[in-house]
């Protein structure tokens, strides 16, 4: 199989080729994704991987890892990862709602021409700073996928915190369904004796491991997405009147991306626009397909190559992670928008999401006589427009001159 992943980070010690992990039993080669996506997750040792197979199955793994590991130990660790989380997964093809007439070429080394223009400069792993031409970008973006809305609805827009509490997160089955990318935040013991200790301490030890045995809370996370802090600010509240409330954000979101931060397609530390419809189930459903199709509609005028399909969260490591999964596309509570960022490789910069009644059930979020349903809309601005450049250049002459104007117009570049 041609399915090959190597990161960024620093090479493997030589250590005589890749270590091969044999499947307990094959894999039907189109669950060969949901294998990829897991992956790094299941050792930090892993610093590339390649799926092997003739192309309908997946037999085996070759594995590079940054020093020697015991191989019996993680193949094991792999085996468990396949037989819990993809095995009883049904292997179909992805539903496609919607394919872009474009078909336009994508280039494949658009980050290093803006590292080396100083447009972005990695300052960390799984963060990137950006500066122009993307900022004037993002704005126009942002302010586009608002405009669309604001055909149709009059939304509230709230500023979040960066913190979410850890309680929110739990409340919304966060730790069960993705721990991968949780990130606590925590910090000192309050107590006079604890700081003086670290004051110390610390000209001798450094930072290290052993700072966490002086801290201890750990109420606070970092969110992985804004829409949660929606729910807890509607927590405990009945919706007033027959129609939607539209609830819109933007803010910094944080997952935890292991070996797959890398560039701009995948950042440990990203800008989310995201939008809420809370509701009955009917008016949810709809606001979500005509938004959606509004969307399409955009990214079509504005020439960008890209598809629509039926896709799923990453549950991982729960007993119940592949039901869920098959639940999630069965359903259709999930449409995947991608974009090209290079030749055979895209990313998902949006999504649309329906949560039915789960959402209103965990925080108490009521409408007549029951649980509110509701749904919500995601955009990653770095991915948007890392997208849009890959396809249309930095040059900004050969931007669609509805971007160019929105850009001007807005005083950017």
């Amino acid at each position: 199989m041609n399915h090959t992943h190597r990161n960024d980070q620093p090479p493997a010690p030589a250590r005589g080729g890749p270590t091969r992990v044999a499947l307990h039993t094959p894999v039907p080669g189109a669950l060969g994704p949901e294998i990829e996506r897991r992956l790094y997750f299941v050792s930090p040792r892993i610093s590339g991987f390649a799926l092997v197979g003739d192309g309908d199955t997946v037999t085996a793994v070759d594995l590079t890892t940054r020093a020697p590991c015991e191989e019996e130990g993680l193949e094991a660790k792999v085996n468990r990862m396949v037989d819990n989380d993809v095995r009883p997964q049904m292997p179909t093809r992805p539903k496609s709602v919607w394919t872009s007439p474009h078909e336009r070429a994508a280039d494949g080394d658009t980050f290093e021409r803006l590292a080396a223009a100083g447009a972005v400069a990695e300052v960390g792993e799984g963060q990137v700073a950006v500066g122009e031409p993307l900022l004037s970008l993002f704005a126009y973006f942002d302010r586009a996928v608002l405009g669309i809305l604001a055909q149709d609805h009059s939304a509230r827009e709230f500023r979040y915190p960066t913190l979410i509490r850890t309680s929110t997160l739990e409340r919304a089955g966060y730790f069960t369904s993705f721990p991968q990318h949780l990130m606590f935040v925590t910090r000192l013991h309050n107590d006079i004796d604890v700081y003086r200790s670290f004051q110390e301490s610390y000209p001798r030890t450094g930072i290290g491991p052993s700072v966490l045995q002086s801290c201890g809370n750990v109420d606070y996370c970092l969110p992985p997405t804004m829409c949660y802090h929606t729910f807890a600010q509607y927590g405990g509240r009945a919706l007033e009147g027959e129609g939607l409330h539209v609830v819109t954000s933007r803010g910094k979101s944080f997952r935890f991306e292991a070996g797959y931060s890398t560039t701009l397609e995948r950042l440990w530390d990203f800008t989310i626009r995201e939008i809420v419809f809370l509701g009955s189930r009917e008016d949810v459903a709809r606001a979500r397909e005509r938004y959606m199709r509004k969307v399409f509609a955009f990214l079509e005028e504005l020439g960008l190559s890209g598809w629509c399909e039926v896709g799923n969260d990453p549950f991982f490591s729960g007993s119940d992670a592949s039901a869920r999964i098959w639940s999630q596309r069965l359903q259709e509570l999930k449409y995947e928008l991608r974009l090209p960022v290079g030749p055979d490789r895209s990313i998902a910069v949006g999504s649309f999401n329906f949560h039915d009644d789960l959402f209103g059930r965990a925080f108490d979020i009521t409408r007549g006589e029951g649980p509110a349903h509701s749904g919500c809309v995601g955009f990653g601005l770095e991915r948007l427009v890392f997208a849009f450049l890959s396809q249309f250049g930095t040059d900004e002459q050969d931007w669609p001159d509805p971007v160019r104007t929105g850009v001007r117009a807005a005083g950017g570049i």
